[in-house]
């Protein structure tokens, strides 16, 4: 038996993306086959695409995240056909990701879902929404206060305000286009800052004089120190996004962390498997009753993958791209 999968074959441009027939996997101890119904598609699988993450050998099915079907269990917990997601735990760099019909996945990383969303409406949610809750949560919102949203319109900072604006907070969100601040408001952003990399310190500023109580960095490298000079004195930054990159060069604590200010991190790695299971049910439910939006930008077929890829390396999406593959 075979199936269809977008294939990863060397380091480069989206064009080293394959459609190419494989072997369904094996099952096998400790792993169960899924059918896959959908992946949402994120920034870091550009970089392991382009040949930037560590320990990766291609050629290599990509994609970090998935929601399916299983399709063959070992866990007699999860029989066949339990609707489940999976996110992380080194899928697509260690072992076969989401940009396929099938993929072989550990038990452990598998979390039981009851919906009735639309396949491309779930397959948005997991790593978008697990990432967003789980970075909130790291700067220790309380329902009250100010928060600057740095790299708005990706899909996680649009799930953060819309989990943010039901918390009640005054919210303000950056954006590098002018076309996408209704897009922002619709979510419940409060504040759209058009970031044109030259005034946003002012723009904070003229908001909120003594700048935010938080700021939720997605764009990540490039501007997490400036990030710390955009929260009052004791405030807290968390960098939850790699959009531009993973190092912060010459970086020296003691002089570049404000006295008091505070600098933490979250990555959607901890909230995996069963740690994430009650989180992302809880999501499903708040998407279900129309409490949260899932912010779908596009949704492509497997056969587009390149036209996918190019689609987020250009900057283009507004939410969250998903890729359905076809037969699914």
């Amino acid at each position: 038996m075979t199936m269809r999968a977008a294939v990863c074959v060397r380091p480069g441009g989206p064009e080293v993306l394959e459609i190419r027939e494989l072997p369904v996997p094996t099952v096998r101890d400790g792993w169960s086959l899924v059918q896959v119904k959908g992946a949402g598609l994120n920034r870091s699988e550009l970089r392991t695409r382009q040949g930037h993450s560590p320990n990766v050998r291609f050629p290599r099915v990509l994609g970090i995240e998935c929601v399916g079907v299983v399709a063959a269990s070992t866990d007699p917990t999860m029989p066949e056909g339990t609707t489940v997601a999976a996110v992380m735990g080194e899928m697509g760099r260690e072992y076969d990701g989401g940009y396929a019909q099938y993929a072989l996945l550990p038990n452990s990383l598998l979390m039981p879902i009851t919906t009735s969303l639309p396949w491309e409406v779930f397959a948005a949610l997991p790593e978008t929404y697990l990432t967003a809750q789980g970075a909130l949560d790291a700067l220790g919102i309380v329902r009250q206060g100010r928060l600057l949203i740095r790299g708005g319109t990706s899909s996680v900072g649009m799930a953060a305000a819309s989990i943010a604006s039901g918390y009640g907070l005054e919210i303000a969100a950056t954006t590098r286009r002018q076309a996408k601040v209704d897009a922002l408001t619709a979510v419940g952003v409060d504040h759209v800052l058009v970031d044109t990399g030259e005034s946003l310190p002012a723009s904070v500023h003229s908001v909120w004089a003594e700048g935010a109580d938080y700021v939720l960095d997605l764009v990540g490298a490039s501007t997490a120190v400036e990030s710390l000079r955009l929260v009052r004195r004791g405030g807290t930054v968390c960098v939850a996004g790699s959009l531009s990159g993973w190092l912060i060069p010459d970086f020296e604590p003691i002089a570049m962390i404000p006295s008091g200010t505070k600098l933490t991190a979250f990555h959607s790695d901890n909230l995996k498997g069963s740690a994430g299971r009650t989180v992302l049910q809880r999501v499903v439910h708040e998407v279900e009753a129309g409490v949260y939006r899932p912010n779908v930008d596009r949704v492509f077929a497997l056969d587009d993958i390149v036209a996918a890829h190019r689609h987020m390396e250009d900057n283009q999406a507004t939410g969250k791209v998903v890729m359905r593959p076809e037969s699914a």
